[in-house]
């Protein structure tokens, strides 16, 4: 057997796309995959991880680093038993490249009134509908972590005015950005709220009711349009459901949800001013995540320290 530390794959993925990842990766590590409930997981000393099994900490007792397969740890830090050793974020240029392409594309939607037009569409109607600027709107960018400030820096570029918001006071170049403490000023200035929040007791539930009536109304759009990649228990979606029905929300675009799948039954599919996308935004490259990886392991054994390693404290 190798002196390399065994991993374990307890992936919610395609099995097809690990298994393909697999092939050129994680040379002389045994690989034992969690879902085969026979195997025995004692040995392993690496777990990667994205919605882990209930049981893998009592079956993997001696494990020493724990990866996360996507940019939230959420569900790994919920899993009972959680062992107190690392937890290493997937930090990539791909995800997050992903990221920021999906939320210039949703501002650029709703900018270019693209929810509306399908709608003359599929009624055959032809009618040209007022379209602002990116000049004329300003979309608050909330969570300014290696996500957030990418796609602020990429909504500048298409001429939007940015603002961004972060539980910490942080600088970003040519970006206002506001702290905790400023959070209703923060809102008054927004058409277009992002939302790339991790998820922590602090930001549970931080998009409702009362957060919605404070965003600008108004503005080029008329009333302002909610776009939420983060994560979906950031979100009440009764209070966003009411606030799109009222009109305190001229639209949305989500692609994270309280429970997900989405149900079948949920108002958000039907929704004329609603785009939904399948947690999709930023699709983990698995490639990607095992490179980045072995990188890890490699210093690890080394003794040389981790990169991207979660502060438990904060969630992220």
């Amino acid at each position: 057997m190798s002196d390399k530390g065994a991993v374990i794959i307890d992936l919610k993925f395609e099995r097809r796309d690990v298994d393909q990842a697999l092939a050129g990766s994680l040379a002389g590590r045994q690989v034992l995959h969690a879902s085969d409930k026979s195997t025995d997981l004692s040995s392993a000393s690496y777990a990667f991880l994205w919605k882990p099994d209930p049981d893998l900490f009592q079956r993997a007792p001696n494990l020493k680093i724990l990866f996360s397969g996507g940019a939230g740890v959420d569900s790994i830090l919920a899993t009972p038993g959680l062992p107190d050793i690392p937890i290493v974020r997937f930090v990539d240029q791909s995800l997050t490249t992903r990221m920021s392409e999906w939320v210039v594309l949703q501002c650029l939607s709703h900018l270019r009134q693209v929810p509306a037009y399908l709608v003359q569409q599929r009624s055959r109607t032809w009618r040209e509908i007022s379209q602002p600027e990116a000049r004329e709107l300003t979309v608050g960018v909330m969570g300014l972590g290696v996500l957030g400030q990418d796609s602020a820096r990429k909504l500048k570029i298409m001429g939007f005015n940015v603002i961004g918001w972060s539980r910490t006071a942080k600088t970003v170049e040519s970006i206002e950005t506001y702290d905790a403490t400023e959070l209703d000023a923060f809102l008054a200035r927004t058409d277009i709220l992002v939302g790339l929040l991790p998820l922590t007791d602090e930001t549970r539930g931080i998009f409702n009711a009362s957060l919605f009536s404070k965003l600008r109304q108004g503005g080029a759009l008329g009333t302002p349009v909610f776009i939420n990649a983060g994560r979906g228990g950031s979100q009440v979606e009764k209070d966003l459901i009411s606030a799109l029905e009222s009109g305190t929300l001229g639209g949305a675009s989500l692609d994270v949800f309280e429970r997900e799948p989405l149900s079948s039954d949920s108002p958000f599919w039907s929704m004329d001013n609603v785009i939904v996308t399948p947690h999709a935004a930023s699709a983990s490259d698995v490639r990607a995540l095992l490179r980045n990886a072995e990188v890890q392991m490699e210093r690890f054994e080394k003794g040389e320290p981790l990169q991207h390693v979660v502060d438990r404290a904060t969630g992220y």
